[in-house]
């Protein structure tokens, strides 16, 4: 294959991959007042360092809701749901089950999260979580970070938000 030829199909293929990279998961209909869509990122300063970031849709509340994952090209990753006293996770083809949305959303993100307090930071309540600081001076744009310092290791999560 000549250089021009793998030029033009290494700059085809790139152009792909920054245009899917870009794709956002479909929002729905609805516009109720608990429902939120966009990004989320979650990072663990360990020694690994992990990071997660996906799409999502986030609706419900604490007490019983659903996330929804989407990688790049908006395919659905994850989905859990949960309410009083069950979880459910479904990863792939695989389904789980726990009595703890926690110990689901530590498998799933890497870190413990907390899920009441960020469906108050999303409403813009300054609601308080154990190790937790949340800032929502970004929250009109669409931007959450929230950093919890304790336990370590230090995590912080960001959402923007689709709006």
């Amino acid at each position: 294959m000549s250089a021009p030829v793998r030029r033009r199909l290494l700059l085809g293929a790139l152009s792909f991959s920054l245009i899917a990279g870009c794709a956002q998961p479909p929002r729905p209909a609805s516009g109720a007042a608990d429902h939120w869509s966009g990004r989320l990122a979650v990072q663990v300063e360990d020694a690994a360092s992990q990071s997660f970031s996906a799409g999502f849709e986030l609706q419900g509340s604490a007490e019983a809701g659903e996330l929804t994952l989407f990688n790049p090209l908006g395919n659905v990753m994850a989905q859990l749901q949960w309410w009083p006293g069950q979880a459910l996770l479904r990863n792939g083809g695989e389904q789980r089950r726990s009595t703890s949305l926690e110990a689901l959303v530590r498998e799933l993100t890497g870190s413990e999260l907390p899920i009441a307090a960020l469906f108050g930071w999303l409403k813009g309540e300054a609601v308080q979580a154990a190790g937790w600081q949340a800032d929502l001076s970004a929250l009109a744009q669409g931007r959450l970070t929230a950093i919890r310092h304790t336990p370590v290791p230090q995590t912080t999560l960001r959402v923007v938000l689709s709006l």
